[in-house]
């Protein structure tokens, strides 16, 4: 380096540094945390004119002193320099760098400057605006890694007793958006977990593993389906109180983020709504349609009551509540979010109101006055510029980032990288970005809640809602988990809760079933049958208060007398034989087919005298996204035919697999099984736990399709297909002795029931 080159390179090192230190007075609220070889770009037109130099050298350092500042012609931009673009505030409102520079005389300055031990504040400063072509140079500061401490410790909601202002949003004096907890700059650093996926025995376990992992915010959906099963019947208890689930998340030192629907998506059956709107062809779902805003505020008349005491100004945790779900996607109704944001207002929701979109519809989806927040996969530069664009004086929150995703029957099982996970989050937090984490713990899709996929063809969701999320299905820890806790520890000012202890797994001693029960046995024992001329679809069967039937399976029945080709619209999956998936079809207790949504004609042969014509129909899961939701009606909808011929006279019979019905099955007697079983059967067996029961997983791989029941409770679907292999079984649910497993197998009876402490899904 020529001398009079580190001449020029010493004048521009030291008006910059006199330039940062004259800063410091203006902008000394905000520091500019800088991090190992950052660089900073000086013009020459920020320059003093040759001979002029600066008065004194300032370096702020939070941490720990560096051992030079090293100057360069070349810039070195480090990945994780500084936390924002933003972070770099203006200096227009300096009349002239001469103004802050102290000139007197020229001095040279060799390659690097001798670090030296200071006091001062920080300086703040957003990059200029370019006022003319000069050379730049870089200043590179040798420090420590960059380190936020984040102070939220009074911030708690046991921790924060006077309370007047919520969650709000502001702006610093330099113009950047950001959060505020009661009038407290605040980073929301959320994760979802869905109390009705999770034994209400685990959720204190899974919430206190959230906060051990650096996490301040809890999000919930609420499903409507599950809290008002029949019209106008609501059910918030077990494991579907809500109110319990919010207070302990309140004890447990964590704030709540409430998504109400009423639809929610969540990969849940018809997306949270409960399947007795079907029951009205003219009902339009998601719209300010009389029919569905009726029922909306019906359900909100009840939930919102419950809600409304537990919001930040009443003392309690809930800081937010989310107005619907994910409308972009949809957009069928520009009155209709508007209309659900006026119901949540009037019935008493004073927290603050979002949105939540992707990054592809979060226009469509925003209502004015309402913060809009985005779902993204990745850190993606364009969906979080267009919502800056969409409302820049608003911070960006991240409503779902997606740390893994769900699986379907059939198709692999889907995973995402754990480094991926960490260093997006880490981007989250550099540019002070609000974020929600989703899922923080998936759970499972425990009974007949499971949601599904139509791009084409009907697929539904696992039960396993594992969703390679940071806590596995069981509430164990993963890399992702301690990943971030590292990532979120290095960033907070206070030490993270000690970790809490795992749940314990166990291996049990299989379980050969003792006794079966065929379908046909069963019938006698299941509520009074349907009489109709011809099929009623699952949701317009006149049972549970004239609510119809949500979830399981309907078996229609009627005499023919004659082959040929059958025909029927049925949704799902109806077995009419010989498949074991789809809808099965029966000549009296002979499977002689299938039938499903895409093929629903079957060849029935010659017949010598009049049989029994049995249709067995399960539903799936219902259409949990987009426009098909409106059409998710299951069983056999319209006539059935054989050779064009309509066939009257069906008694339906309702299998909704409730606990009374499996009490009711304690009184039939059972038959001895068989060595081997063709068709849809119940199958009886006992597990012994111990004094101690724990968790554990069902192995089922010698068994084809079907449900396990344990002590009356749905543990979920299992399939030969994959991906998912075990079924999961909280020990929480079971007895030291005597654990009544019963299987209802659709196709081939298998040989035992495993078990192992480890998931296969």
């Amino acid at each position: 380096m020529t001398l009079q080159k580190a001449s020029l390179l010493a004048q521009q090192l030291f008006a910059t540094l006199a330039l940062l230190e004259s800063l410091q007075r203006l902008y000394s609220s905000q520091p500019m945390k800088v991090s190992a070889t950052t660089s900073f770009l000086l013009w020459a037109s920020w320059l003093p004119a040759p001979g002029c130099r600066a008065a004194s050298v300032t370096v702020f350092e939070e941490f720990k002193a560096g051992l030079d500042i090293q100057f360069t012609d070349k810039s070195h931009l480090a990945p994780d320099s500084v936390d924002s673009v933003d972070s770099v505030d203006s200096v227009d409102s300096v009349d002239s760098v001469d103004s802050v520079l102290g000139c007197s005389g020229g001095s040279q300055v060799p390659g690097s400057l001798g670090a030296k031990r200071g006091t001062s504040g920080a300086p703040a400063g957003r990059r200029r605006q370019q006022r003319d072509l000069g050379v730049p140079t870089s200043l590179v500061v040798m420090s420590s890694p960059p380190r936020f401490r984040f102070n939220w410790s009074h911030l708690t909601p046991l921790e924060l007793q006077d309370r007047s202002a919520g969650l709000q949003t502001a702006r610093t004096a330099h113009g950047k958006p950001h959060f505020t907890l009661e009038g407290h700059k605040f980073l929301i650093f959320g994760g979802s977990i869905h109390y009705f996926r999770v034994p209400r025995e685990y959720w204190r376990d899974r919430l206190q593993k959230l906060r051990a992992c650096g996490f301040n915010t809890v999000t919930t959906y609420v499903p409507w389906n599950l809290h008002e099963p029949q019209r106008g019947t609501f059910d918030f208890s077990g494991n579907l109180d809500l109110e319990a689930f919010v207070l302990m998340a309140a004890e447990t030192g964590l704030w709540v983020i409430l998504r109400p629907g009423p639809y929610i998506c969540s990969e849940i059956d018809l997306g949270g709504l409960p399947s007795w709107l079907l029951q009205d062809p003219n009902v339009k779902l998601r719209t300010t349609e009389k029919g569905f805003v009726e029922a909306v505020d019906r359900y909100f008349d009840h939930l919102i009551a419950r809600v409304v005491p537990l919001q930040y100004r009443r003392g309690g945790p809930i800081i937010a509540v989310q107005v619907e779900n994910e409308y972009g996607s949809f957009d069928m109704d520009r009155k209709y979010m508007p209309y659900l944001q006026k119901a949540l207002l009037k019935r008493g929701i004073v927290e603050m109101l979002l949105t939540s979109d992707g990054e592809n519809e979060v226009h469509k989806g925003s209502i004015e006055g309402v913060l809009a927040t985005i779902n993204i996969n990745s850190f993606e530069t364009d969906g979080l510029g267009y919502l800056t664009h969409m409302q820049g004086n608003k911070p960006i929150m991240v409503m779902e980032y997606w740390v893994g995703w769900y699986d379907t029957w059939g198709n692999h099982h889907i995973v995402k990288d754990a480094d991926d996970v960490k260093n997006t989050v880490s981007e989250f937090i550099k540019f002070e970005i609000s974020f929600n984490v989703y899922m923080f713990h998936g759970g499972t899709n425990f009974g007949f809640i499971n949601g599904a996929t139509d791009y084409g063809m009907h697929k539904s969701v696992v039960t396993s809602y594992d969703y390679d999320a940071l806590l596995t299905e069981a509430g164990d820890y993963t890399q992702k988990y301690f990943k971030l806790r590292k990532l979120l520890g290095s960033v907070l000012a206070l030490p993270l809760p000690p970790l809490p202890t795992l749940t314990p797994k166990a291996v049990y001693p299989s379980v050969k079933p003792s006794r079966y029960l065929p379908l046909w046995d069963v019938l006698p024992y299941l509520n009074e049958p349907v009489i109709a001329n011809q099929p009623v679809n699952m949701e317009n069967l006149p049972i549970n208060n004239g609510s119809g039937q949500s979830y399981g399976f309907v078996l229609y029945e009627t005499s023919i007398c004659f082959g040929g080709y059958l025909r029927a619209n049925v949704q799902d999956s109806a077995q009419v034989g010989a498949s074991g998936l789809a809808v099965e079809v029966f000549l009296n207790e002979t499977k002689i087919g299938f039938l499903n949504d895409v093929h629903q004609e079957l060849n029935i042969p010659k017949i010598r005298e009049c049989q029994l014509l049995r249709i067995l129909v399960e539903n799936q899961g219902r259409v949990n996204y987009s426009w098909k939701i409106q059409n998710q009606q299951k069983g056999i909808l319209g006539p059935v035919t054989i050779n064009r011929i309509i066939l009257e006279d069906f008694t339906i019979f309702s299998l909704e697999m409730k606990t009374s019905f499996f009490e009711r099955l304690r009184s039939v007697p059972w038959r001895p099984i068989p060595d081997n079983h063709l068709g849809p059967a119940f199958y009886l067996g006992t597990l012994e736990a111990g004094s101690s029961p724990k968790d554990t997983f069902l192995n089922l791989t010698n068994w084809t399709y079907g449900f396990v029941f344990i002590n009356g409770r749905n543990l979920g679907r299992y399939w030969n297909i994959g991906p998912q292999e075990t079924l999961y079984l909280p020990g929480a649910w079971l007895r030291p002795e005597g654990n009544e497993i019963i299987l209802f197998e659709r196709s081939e009876s298998g040989f035992d029931i495993q078990t192992t402490n480890i998931p296969k899904l």
